[in-house]
């Protein structure tokens, strides 16, 4: 099993995104890139600690590998926009890719020399790629968020739309049943 850790707006639309998706074990909601340890969700939204909203996906590289990730990653928000995600703006909503090696370092500065070269998207793509930073787990009622509260009005209008275009692009990829 390896690890991928992504951000790219508020955690429960990016967790509802790779979470259904075949070879991915587990993912978790957190926090990372920040000044100080194990902070709260109050502390991260008030943009002083420097954390980003993120998810680390463990997955099964012989399934689905970490390119695949990033092709899911890159067409499922906006990496043009700096530190904000539609009406979600904010440090902690910035767009990040945090490697784990130096072969998913490689692959996401490659695609994203690619996407700006070939002009993907009208702006260039601000997403910052560094190494993985502590990793801190969200408190638990952010985990299975969109599973849980699929209903709420911010998942209907943020999150499901998401979820909608991850079933229409990559429908193979997802596991049986969703």
């Amino acid at each position: 099993m390896q690890h991928a850790t992504f951000g790219a707006g508020c955690f429960w639309c990016v967790e509802a995104v790779f979470q259904n998706l075949k070879g991915v074990e587990k993912v978790v909601s957190g926090y990372t890139g920040g000044r100080i340890a194990n902070p709260t969700y109050k502390e991260v939204c008030s943009g002083l600690t420097g954390h980003n909203e993120v998810i680390d996906i463990t997955f099964d590289p012989a399934v689905i590998n970490y390119k695949e990730l990033l092709e899911i990653f890159w067409k499922t928000h906006d990496p043009t926009t700096l530190n904000r995600q539609g009406n979600d703006v904010g440090t902690q909503y910035r767009s990040g890719i945090y490697y784990h090696n130096e072969e998913q370092k490689q692959l996401a500065e490659e695609y994203k020399k690619k996407l700006n070269d070939n002009q993907a998207f009208p702006n260039p793509v601000v997403t910052e790629i560094l190494p993985a930073p502590a990793f801190y787990p969200a408190e638990d009622y952010h985990q299975n968020y969109f599973n849980l509260h699929g209903h709420e009005p911010y998942c209907q209008f943020v999150a499901r739309p998401k979820v909608e275009k991850v079933k229409a692009l990559f429908g193979e990829k997802l596991k049986a049943g969703v």
